[in-house]
């Protein structure tokens, strides 16, 4: 899975790969959790629109948004027939900029948590699906990540990985015209190549941090 991420690019490097205009500041986010706004590009008349959504996908046929369950993740292997996320796929595809991912290992200290990232860029594109829910005049968008198998690299920290769109990719995935030519091919595992890691502090457990020190291998690595 994908429950935690980040994305420390400033707005004009985002803004570069991913064909779009940012309208606000990016400030460096260095520990992103569920619930909180992320940074989203989707396909819009005219261009590409980058926006805030919140993380956890309501969806539109919810009746009460306080007690559905909101998934952060949805399954590639399921995401065409699961009654939460199969529209989204047909018609609201979108992009997640971030620089690199968490997951926790287990060691016999306790989960270790780990940093995962792209080797040659400073940015990846995580497959997202987004959602709009609106009841009594109140609206809400959300987004959930879309994952797959882990490849063979990524198999010793965890059996999931997010996916990742290829920037030659970008335009298919987010192209909605056709709801019966849907890009099921780009939901595969990322090239073994693609993605390092090295481990974190466990300060990256509690959302409340976000700095600097929560991407930097540990002291042991540095050395």
């Amino acid at each position: 899975m994908c429950g935690r991420f980040a994305l420390v690019s400033d707005g004009r490097a985002v803004a570069e790969q991913f064909g779009a205009e940012i309208p606000f500041a990016l400030a460096p986010r260095y520990n992103i959790a569920p619930s909180q706004p992320l940074l989203v590009v989707r396909e819009a008349q005219g261009g590409r629109l980058v926006d805030h959504l919140s993380w956890g996908l309501l969806p539109s046929w919810s009746k009460d948004a306080g007690a559905a369950r909101r998934p952060i993740n949805g399954r590639a292997e399921t995401v065409s027939e699961k009654p939460s996320f199969r529209n989204a796929y047909r018609r609201r595809r979108c992009l997640v900029p971030a620089s690199g991912y968490y997951e926790w290992v287990k060691q016999a200290e306790g989960k270790q948590p780990v940093y995962i990232y792209p080797r040659q860029s400073t940015l990846m594109a995580i497959a997202g699906l987004w959602e709009y829910w609106e009841q009594d005049g109140n609206a809400i968008q959300s987004c959930a990540l879309l994952t797959c198998a882990a490849n063979q690299a990524i198999s010793s920290l965890h059996h999931r990985m997010p996916v990742i769109i290829a920037a030659e990719n970008y335009e298919r995935w987010l192209d909605h015209k056709s709801e019966r030519d849907l890009p099921d091919e780009l939901l595969a595992p990322a090239p073994e190549h693609l993605l390092g890691f090295h481990y974190v502090s466990k300060r990256v457990n509690s959302p409340a941090n976000d700095s600097p020190e929560c991407i930097a291998p540990e002291a042991s690595e540095r050395d």
